[in-house]
């Protein structure tokens, strides 16, 4: 994916493959399907190479529905590294909500404060099972078909761990999963990380900063990654744990989404 500028993205694009989506190249921007999972917006969006012009949103919009005649979201990236948003009031108006994201890497991690703590691969269908739950639990959704969407991202990241592509590490207290988080890698020496997620209980407590600094140098070693690459809302307590171990800012990603309406 070196024709795609944002690091963030190439990752997303990396991930995507793994996961065994579809990636279609139409000159002026890539479709990404995820057949398998069509309730995962972005498992099924357009990756624009340009940033819309003034005007320009309602023309990309009728491209996603033309791409994803029975979607019920919209799901636009826009290819690029500084972060400027273009013409948030033609997205505005259009009931687009327009993410700035930013991208850190790492190429060497600090370790944080020791805890006490059982860290390790999730192997088994309970443990699977308790990593989905784990995302269920956060987020705490009523919308139709999240749970069986949860369920099925789970098990495709599983698949990619059986398949070598990377691992996911969970934190476990008195038996019970209460932090996780995923690497993976294409084997070009880059790897990503994947939903860095603590119980909303047992926040606070270093579970997180371990076990990414855990998964991090795992993925140094047994990956053979050169780059860790981790993806944060700006505005979110958690960039200043990643900062803390090491990760540096290199970009910004923006995403425009609109999500089902009901």
């Amino acid at each position: 994916m070196n024709h795609v500028a944002s690091l963030g993205f190439r990752t997303d694009l990396m991930l995507r493959c793994l996961g065994g989506s579809q990636v279609s190249d139409r000159g002026s921007h890539l479709v990404v399907r995820t057949p398998e999972n069509p309730g995962y917006w972005w498992g099924n969006f357009l990756l624009l190479r340009e940033r819309p012009g003034t005007g320009e949103w309602p023309g990309w919009v009728a491209e996603f529905e033309r791409e994803f005649p029975g979607a019920d979201h919209i799901a636009l990236g826009l290819d690029g590294v500084d972060g400027a948003v273009p013409d948030p009031e033609g997205a505005a108006a259009l009931g687009l909500e327009v993410v700035a994201d930013a991208v850190l890497t790492a190429t060497e991690l600090i370790p944080p404060a020791p805890a006490d703590l059982l860290i390790r691969p999730l192997e088994s269908s309970d443990d699977w099972h308790s990593m989905a739950l784990l995302r269920l639990s956060l987020e705490e959704s009523s919308a139709d078909g999240h749970t069986e969407f949860v369920h099925r991202k789970a098990a495709e990241y599983r698949q990619m761990t059986q398949a070598g592509h990377g691992a996911w590490f969970g934190a476990f207290i008195d038996g019970e999963m209460r932090c996780g988080a995923g690497l993976f890698t294409d084997g070009s020496g880059v790897a990503r990380f994947q939903n860095v997620e603590t119980h909303p209980a047992y926040r606070r407590r270093g579970l997180a900063s371990t076990l990414v600094h855990r998964l991090g140098e795992w993925g140094l070693s047994r990956l053979d990654a050169e780059t860790l690459v981790i993806v944060a809302d700006p505005g979110y307590h958690a960039i200043g744990m990643y900062r803390s171990l090491g990760f540096q800012d290199a970009e910004h990603k923006i995403q425009a989404q609109r999500p089902p309406s009901g």
